[in-house]
């Protein structure tokens, strides 16, 4: 029996590259500008010597730039390591992956924890908000970084899939083909309402200190577990919280308390205090407002220039995902078949709601897999 690694990408080390600093600033689209601007990224496989086969991953909101494989002593993978390894449907064999961490990010890339050049202090509140249009001009630095002209595909799912879909409608001349998975090109009042409490949930700890937590030695631990475990929720289904919980007792037996007695409420607490120890309070602000304001197609000509250099799109969405479920991505098909572009769409059965895009689904992976086989014998 194969181990773990010798089934995916294998040992992988997370790089770090300065793609903006001095008299190069990022230039974001609120019209602020950052002077220093550093992005952590894994890459696997091999990029070919025509630089034709690579491939880019978006990730989701609290995902980072360790996609696959694993890390030196961690025998936890990469969070899509389902999806990217040798033989896999993003087939490392294959395809030269980039993975990196958004801007705004807490695990490497340049963020509202980062420091300030100009006051050697973490940015707190004063970082600029950012649009979904920055995250894709710090991808395509860093492309440029690695000398890939044009990705055969983008990939994403969730926050992911809506940057593979804001760099087709930005830039489509460097883009074959996008897969956009269980993602919204607008979010509805419900989706928004989530993310708010989740941000006031943050906010309202007192160890938040508007937002000088870092420079004050405190952290809005409480506020931001709780933010998790109520977007935690929102990421399964009910068959799938009844699949693995139902009502069942923590401890064997119901004592009827105000603690921790049934085992969802300790499956949350776990995942809340899990969260902790990896991602930050200002981040999840930051990042969540983003996809609050994300609304490409109000814009008349959104499809202009992808109509004159046509993106081949892959849109999934699954059955069980009431966070962004199917009408959301039929509202994304909608709009690229009305420009009559090469649009392929799937609903897959799963009983795990918004995470099924993170999971080993047969028909899920079958459906990603042969669209970029495709893309392969294209290339060929």
């Amino acid at each position: 029996m194969k181990s773990p690694n010798e089934l995916s990408v294998g040992t992988v080390t997370t790089s770090t590259a300065r793609l903006f600093a001095g008299d190069n600033p990022l230039r974001l689209r609120s019209g602020a500008a950052l002077s220093a601007v550093d992005v952590a990224y894994e890459t696997y496989g091999t990029l070919s010597p025509s630089g034709d086969n690579a491939v880019f991953i978006c990730h989701a909101l609290t995902g980072d730039a360790h996609a696959a494989g694993f890390h030196d002593g961690d025998t936890r993978p990469g969070w899509w390591d389902t999806m990217i390894g040798p033989g896999k449907p993003v087939d490392t064999n294959t395809w030269f992956v980039v993975s990196a961490n958004l801007l705004g990010g807490c695990q490497g890339t340049t963020g509202p924890s980062s420091i300030n050049p100009a006051t050697g202090a973490p940015y707190g509140l004063d970082f600029p908000l950012l649009d979904m249009a920055d995250f894709i001009e710090v991808h395509r630095a860093l492309a440029t970084h690695l000398g890939i002209d044009r990705f055969a595909a983008v990939v994403g799912g969730s926050l992911g899939g809506m940057q593979a879909l804001q760099w087709s409608l930005l830039h489509p001349e460097e883009i074959g083909r996008a897969i956009i998975i269980a993602a919204s090109s607008r979010l509805t009042a419900q989706n928004i309402a989530f993310s708010a409490v989740g941000r006031q949930a943050i906010m309202r700890d007192g160890d938040f200190r508007e937002g000088r937590f870092l420079d004050e030695g405190t952290a809005p631990r409480r506020g931001l577990s709780v933010a998790r475990m109520m977007a935690h929720i929102t990421y399964l289904s009910e068959t799938g919280f009844e699949e693995k919980f139902g009502r069942s007792a923590q401890r064997g037996e119901l004592s009827k308390n105000f603690g921790v007695d049934f085992a969802i409420e300790s499956y949350l607490e776990y995942q809340g205090e899990r969260f902790l120890s990896r991602f930050d309070a200002l981040s999840y602000l930051y990042l969540t407002r983003v996809m609050d304001y994300f609304d490409p197609f109000t814009d008349p000509q959104a499809l202009d220039a992808l109509m004159d250099d046509p993106v081949r799109f892959l849109v999934l969405s699954f059955d069980t995902d009431w966070r962004f479920s199917t009408e959301h991505s039929r509202r994304i098909v909608r709009h690229l078949e009305g420009a009559k572009l090469p649009t392929s769409f799937r609903e897959i059965h799963s009983p795990w709601g918004h995470d099924s895009f993170l999971l080993d689904i047969p028909d899920y992976h079958a459906t990603v897999r042969a669209f970029l086989e495709r893309a392969a014998e294209d290339l060929a």
